[in-house]
């Protein structure tokens, strides 16, 4: 059979059956709820409308009925949705039977963050959750065993914030070599001939 517009939706819902005594207006329900509508309720075959036959309390874990149903009578639940608080879920350890990731996550694996400007739980991919850090080459210099100063291309670094590697050796800043402005100073020239190289850390 054809629909107009968007089809059906099935899907799996739970039942819980409540017993009335004649008395007992509240019961405990088998599963958190986020509010009255989130439920259906049945008694002798009625169905009850929510906020009027009954309301959700204690956090939505039972159900109140404004009348106690009569004792003998056929009542049921079903649960149209089950709520859950992700982060008191994740802070008592309720998820159970899961193992750690036990390596970096791969780029490719998805990640549920707290989205603030929605107020709602969003997947992520791990790419995403960083740029791709890269380390340029600033500069390709050459010792000649007299120099100890040399200019690279920019004055917005500190000498924390640059890699400096002779033929490969990675230099210290402060003992080895000072940078002040575009001026790179080493303590001690580097030999002549040597590989200077300078590259730019991701800050």
């Amino acid at each position: 059979m054809a629909y107009i517009g968007r089809g059906p939706v099935t899907g799996s819902f739970e039942k819980q059956d409540l017993t009335a005594d004649g008395s007992t207006t509240t019961f405990t329900l088998n599963y958190t709820v986020g509010s009255s509508s989130a439920i259906l309720v049945s008694v002798s075959g009625v169905l009850q409308e929510p906020e009027t036959a009954y309301n959700i309390a204690s956090g939505g874990t039972t159900i109140v009925f404004s009348a106690a149903p009569e004792s003998g009578e056929d009542i049921f639940v079903i649960f149209l949705g089950i709520a859950f608080d992700a982060g008191s879920i994740l802070g008592t350890g309720a998820i159970t039977g899961q193992t750690e990731l036990a390596e970096q996550a791969a780029d490719g694996d998805f990640l549920l963050i707290y989205d603030t400007s929605a107020t709602s739980l969003k997947k992520i991919q791990k790419s995403n959750i960083a740029a791709t850090l890269t380390y340029a080459v600033n500069a390709n210099l050459t010792g000649d065993g007299s120099t100890t100063g040399f200019t690279i291309g920019t004055s917005s670094r500190s000498q924390n914030d640059i890699l400096v590697t002779v033929n490969g050796v990675v230099f210290h800043p402060s003992d080895d070599y000072t940078l002040s402005g575009t001026t790179l100073t080493f303590s001690t020239p580097p030999s002549a001939s040597a590989e200077i190289r300078v590259r730019y850390l991701p800050i």
